[in-house]
């Protein structure tokens, strides 16, 4: 009975976490300051800018379709003639959060 309540209890928790989640909202703040200079205010960056760095439609299928983790791994790491962000306001996942909004 003991470990039954703990496993509800461990589940629960776990649950929880998974509901609350990353903020879109909280991420807006974040891109805007760190991401939207290079990759546009919905994620199409300016034609020069893609041309010269090979930045990438952010908003696309194949970028939206990434986990989270892989994400979080270029803004923190970089890819590519991207630097790894650190000035970023706020967390990685709330940025992603907010960056899944842009879906076409």
């Amino acid at each position: 009975m003991k470990k039954t309540i703990l496993t509800l209890a461990a589940l629960t928790a776990l649950s929880c976490a998974a509901m609350l989640g990353a903020d879109a909202k909280a991420g807006q703040a974040g891109y805007d300051k760190s991401c939207k200079g290079c990759h546009g205010a919905t994620g199409v960056p300016s034609p020069a800018m893609a041309k010269a760095m090979g930045v990438p439609e952010i908003n696309s299928a194949a970028i939206l379709a990434k986990s989270d983790a892989d994400l979080v791994k270029v803004i923190k790491e970089g890819k590519g003639k991207m630097k790894p962000v650190t000035t970023l306001t706020g967390s990685a996942e709330d940025v992603i959060a907010y960056v899944k909004t842009f879906k076409k």
